[in-house]
């Protein structure tokens, strides 16, 4: 019975098969349509699924074709552009998204050597880096010079003080040096037998013949460390140099000016020194020698004054941005400090140090003048003192030191009403009334107000270097904020 049965159904799918007449009716043929339709909505889908991926919006942090370059954003100055294009200067990874950072000191010293870029350009970005000798990812040492003309060769401790030829390259001459550990290696460049210091090297010292350059520097001993081009405030370029002590900080800061007269053994005087007057007694700190220019007279000055007939405007104020929005900046950024502060001088800087700390007495906890110009504004001019400018401020959180040598005049310094009418020799009579309105302030002697004569030492930088120790004892015992 049931294959019987079986038979008849097969029968009769083949007889409705055999009747089929290849027509469809219309639900058929309009959900055979139907199916068409998704199929072909799908596969535009998936094309246009392909066609994104392969050609992705630029700024959607996705890297594909034709873009360099897809930092998730299309904002300017980043690395990467807005059309997804590297930007100059920068170097930018192919990851996703991408990773874009500025040219390292090696791309700029490979760049300079390969004629990308000028060597003006070149030799300022690599001190705003890391300075000079250029350090390389494999270990190798690449020095700069500019050409001067003649044959150029390098020497040092890393080979023994053996010449080693330099490449000259336009105005520009150079040498890549395999170096196993540079710390504490000094080097000079030569020429025509003459042994000279690379004037760009960040980091230096003085020796018995001289400045001599360090291919890095030493961490247990002191060293000096230079920063070119320090221009803001429309000031004069000027060089920036830092006493480093050895070890690793972090330290107490002393600014201080005519930086040329600091160090250098070789400057007008001899020097100050500091260096050495440091190392006798025993201080740690940095000290920060900011140069002067030739506009030292303004630069220094708080208000306008007239000498000999001559008017000299002051920039004291834009000097003083300089320091603080410049200068300190940088140190506070590149060294370890301890957050103690104080701003020194001497003559012309011992005035603007003053003035220093007058405008900004809420980061300075030390204001130092030796032999202080504290007579300027009435020299020629009828203009404020800084000691009227302290008169007006009255007492204030920072302690302050102030010196001369030589002598009151024979007459003496005031007339019967107390008023000073004279200088006397380096401006005794400005410094002494300037010491006496900070006790009349509420400043207390030999606590936040430091007095010192030095009677008839003259007004140069050898006094200032034999009495400087004094100011600066006096800064390091101040608390620590």
């Amino acid at each position: 019975m049931t294959r019987f049965l079986l038979i008849i159904n097969l029968a009769t799918v083949l007889f409705l098969a055999a009747c089929d007449d290849g027509a469809k009716s219309n639900n058929q043929t309009n959900n055979l349509n139907n199916v068409n339709n998704v199929n072909n909505l799908n596969n535009l889908n998936n094309l246009n699924n392909v066609n994104n991926l392969n050609n992705g919006a630029c700024g959607d942090g996705q890297l594909a074709a034709p873009e360099s370059c897809d930092d998730g954003n299309t904002a300017p100055a980043d690395g990467c552009a807005a059309d997804c294009t590297v930007e100059d200067r920068w170097t930018c990874d192919t990851a996703s998204p991408s990773v874009c950072v500025p040219w390292d000191a090696e791309r700029w010293a490979r760049a300079l050597i390969a004629g990308e870029v000028t060597t003006d350009a070149a030799f300022a970005a690599i001190d705003g880096l890391t300075g000079f000798p250029v350090t390389t990812a494999s270990g190798t040492f690449i020095f700069l010079h500019w050409y001067e003309g003649g044959e150029w060769t390098i020497a040092g401790d890393f080979n023994d003080w053996f010449e080693v030829g330099m490449s000259r390259q336009g105005d520009f001459v150079w040498t890549e040096v395999e170096i196993p550990d540079g710390r504490g290696l000094k080097y000079k460049f030569v020429s025509a037998g003459v042994y000279q210091s690379d004037p760009w090297s960040r980091s230096y010292t003085y020796d018995e013949f001289g400045e001599i350059s360090y291919v890095l520097p030493p961490t247990d001993l002191w060293h000096l460390e230079r920063w070119h081009g320090l221009a803001a405030e429309g000031l004069a370029e000027r060089l920036l140099r830092v006493y480093v002590p050895a070890g690793a900080g972090p330290w107490p800061v002393m600014y201080m000016h005519d930086g040329q007269n600091l160090f250098d053994p070789a400057a007008m005087w001899g020097g100050w020194k500091l260096q050495d007057v440091v190392a006798t007694n025993g201080y740690e700190l940095l000290i920060v020698g900011i140069d002067n220019s030739v506009d030292r007279m303004t630069e220094y000055t708080h208000t306008d004054d007239e000498i000999d007939g001559q008017t000299f405007v002051a920039q004291g104020d834009a000097y003083a941005r300089l320091v603080e929005l410049t200068v300190r900046p940088l140190v506070e950024a590149r060294y370890p400090t301890n957050g103690l502060r104080g701003v020194m001088g001497s003559s012309l800087g011992g005035l603007i140090s003053l003035y220093i700390a007058h405008l900004y007495p809420e980061v300075y906890h030390f204001a130092g003048s030796l032999s202080g110009t504290l007579g300027w504004g009435k020299f020629g001019l009828d203009n404020p003192l800084v000691r009227e400018l302290y008169e007006t401020a009255g007492l204030r959180d920072f302690a302050i030191y102030v010196d001369s040598g030589g002598a009151a005049p024979i007459d003496g310094c005031t007339d019967a009403g107390g008023f000073v009418i004279a200088e006397g020799s380096d401006n005794y009579c400005q410094t002494l009334a300037f010491y006496d309105a900070l006790l009349t302030l509420g400043y207390t002697a030999d606590v936040d107000a430091h007095y010192l004569w030095d009677e008839n030492a003259e007004h140069n930088e050898a006094a200032w270097a034999s009495r400087v120790d004094i100011p600066l004892g006096i800064f390091l015992d101040l608390s620590v904020p």
